[in-house]
């Protein structure tokens, strides 16, 4: 990282003004909840969270099918229906006027489902697409011109392997079913962060798995970060200064730069849940030209397991984790304050 670059990216990610929108409507807050807009509107749908204690006093998780919309100027979150169950920790983009949900997982399983949301100010309609060729959890994916393109996560719960497998699914012609790209050069991961930049798809970050000793599964934190070109030839990129696990996904785009908005680096893994400081604020900025990454000043939040949406010219952080089994209620707005632009990564 050099100077010029350093001072760039800071003035990249400063040039975004932040600002909570009103909270999502429930005590806890959710992770791993589904995001996007619709009828101008932005939907926040399912997620999981421990509503009856943490997890380390006994606590259980809990899956939820709720949707919630915000309408813009909008001073309060509406309920506008549910999900055909319940279900988080899948992949979600805007297109097309809809919301597409891919994957997840709730209480026992994970699911192939796909299927899009749309909102029309009165009512929620939820269309089913051609279910992904495998159950698929933890996931990540970005609109690549009309294709939806997904990678990694884990077929079960309780894998002690993250997948690397690709798939892509045209959305303009969704009858035509998944289509497996090559498979990503390097380790399979979960929660990793993906993007979408002229024509290209990133896979960057996230967290491989292994067994463990107890032969439950073990997190191994990843630093290197890979673009699918519009050929679908992968290539390495430069590595990430730090991990970044669970960052809100799809990055955001600002001026042609990529932009990672914190994550978890596992540097407190083994730290008493009750004692966490809470995730990594730091944006990292990648520079496609350059091929270099740079570390912004630090932002007013640190959400991880949660995903972005474009709204108009502005990035909305709907929520997510403060600390692990800590959820946030709070809504974060980045919109421009100066001539640049957020480029939307799903049309």
């Amino acid at each position: 990282m050099n100077v010029f670059h350093a001072v760039a990216a800071a003035v990249l990610t400063a040039s975004l003004g932040w600002e909570q929108l009103p909270p999502i409507p429930d005590s806890e807050g959710f992770a791993g909840c589904f995001a996007g807009v619709s009828g101008g509107a932005v939907v926040v749908a399912g997620g999981a969270n421990f509503p009856a204690g943490r997890p380390w006093e006994g606590g259980k998780k809990t899956w939820h099918d709720r949707v919630f919309v915000l309408e813009p100027g909008g001073s309060a979150w509406r309920l506008a229906g549910r999900l055909p169950r319940p279900l988080a920790y899948g992949v979600s983009v805007t297109h097309g006027g809809r919301v597409i949900c891919c994957g997840g997982s709730d209480d026992s399983r994970h699911h192939d489902s796909v299927f899009a949301l749309a909102w029309d100010g009165t009512a929620l309609q939820v269309e089913p697409l051609p279910p992904l060729p495998r159950t698929l959890a933890q996931h990540a994916g970005a609109v690549v011109g009309t294709h939806l393109v997904v990678g990694g996560g884990t077929e079960t719960p309780g894998a002690t392997a993250a997948g690397r497998r690709v798939w892509r699914l045209d959305l303009a012609q969704p009858a035509a079913g998944w289509q497996e790209d090559a498979p990503l050069p390097g380790p399979g991961r979960i929660l990793a962060t993906a993007a979408a930049r002229e024509g290209g798809f990133y896979l960057i970050g996230g967290a491989g798995l292994q067994a463990g000793a107890d032969g439950r599964p073990e997190r191994l934190w990843l630093r290197d970060a890979y673009c699918c070109d519009p050929d679908r030839t992968w290539r390495r990129i430069a590595d990430l200064p730090r991990p970044a696990v669970g960052a809100p996904s799809p990055a955001c785009v600002v001026e042609r730069r990529l932009v990672i908005l914190g994550g978890d680096d596992g540097t407190h893994v083994g730290t008493p849940p009750d004692r966490h400081p809470g995730f990594r604020r730091e944006p990292l900025v990648y520079d496609a030209d350059s091929d270099s990454w740079s570390v912004s000043p630090a932002l007013p939040f640190a959400l991880v397991t949660t995903p972005s949406v474009t709204w108009n010219d502005a990035v909305v952080i709907p929520g997510g984790e403060v600390r692990p089994g800590v959820r946030s209620t709070a809504v974060w707005l980045g919109s421009p304050n100066r001539t640049e632009t957020l480029r939307e990564n799903a049309p």
